[in-house]
């Protein structure tokens, strides 16, 4: 059984990364919104085109399972092209349409999770998930396409407390980041022990007398994750072959192995 005030407590930090993205822009011209960001051909528009697209998507398997049935179909006639393919509907919108669509579909969501029953797992499109790790995937990918659109605008973002649950995912992929390129995954646990934002307890993950281990900074260890930095621009170290490897294939989406940021391009 979860903990209901983890529930709850993952929904809250879900629903505050998503205002702060909004805090970046909602005052923006126009013309602003077609700004190119670290990833190709996407502009800030098409990050927040793609979160939308995405919420609408877990909203659709909260609250209507032949709905985001067939969507998965469509996802399926076009493996290549269906996530571009979003992303440009939405940033084809006038911007303020864009935003104000985003802001609705994320209070959409927000409600429909804390409605749906905590043990009940809703389909997506890797194994099906709980409504509390939905929460978690949706906060996790909210950050990372923030961090293109900080990138994008030369902010400097302030790191909280709500990293936590992108370090939690990207743990736990360990072993899909193996699998999607075809590598056996290690054998035995690694420990991972992560420097929170603000100093504090490390967030420590796995057993604690592992023989491999990753250790550094947590915002450095999310950025790697999600691929938005190059490792050699982190201050992450790992102990033995294995952990090695995985700093250099780790990543917390599910999907094809993307070709990550070069060296040199981490702000």
């Amino acid at each position: 059984m979860l903990d209901p005030s983890a529930v709850s407590a993952v929904f809250l930090d879900l629903r505050e990364e998503g205002r702060d993205l909004e805090s970046l822009v909602s005052e923006l011209p126009a013309p602003a919104w077609a700004k190119p960001t670290p990833a190709p051909r996407w502009t800030i528009a098409h990050q927040i085109a793609h979160l939308h697209w995405t919420d609408r998507a877990a909203l659709l398997s909260l609250t209507d399972a032949a709905g985001f049935a067939r969507m998965v179909e469509e996802a399926v006639q076009a493996p290549d092209s269906f996530v571009d393919e979003g992303a440009e509907e939405g940033a084809a919108l006038p911007p303020a349409d864009l935003l104000a669509r985003w802001r609705a579909g994320r209070a959409a969501l927000d409600t429909a999770l804390a409605a749906a029953a905590p043990e009940a797992r809703f389909p997506w499109y890797g194994p099906p998930m709980k409504a509390a790790s939905m929460a978690s995937a949706r906060l996790m990918e909210t950050w990372a396409h923030g961090q293109d659109v900080a990138d994008a605008l030369g902010v400097r973002r302030t790191p909280t407390a709500r990293l936590r649950h992108v370090a939690r995912i990207g743990v736990r992929a360990r072993d899909y980041a193996f699998g999607v390129r075809g590598l056996p995954a290690p054998a035995d646990g690694f420990r991972v022990e992560l420097e929170p934002p603000g100093g504090g307890e490390p967030w420590a993950y796995g057993p604690p007398d592992a023989a491999q281990r990753v250790t550094g900074p947590a915002l450095d260890f999310c950025l790697l994750v999600t691929q938005r930095a190059h490792r050699t621009d982190l201050a992450l170290t790992a102990v033995g072959p294995d952990a090695d490897r995985w700093l250099d294939i780790a990543q917390a989406f599910a999907g094809p192995a993307g070709p990550g940021r070069a060296p040199g391009s981490a702000r």
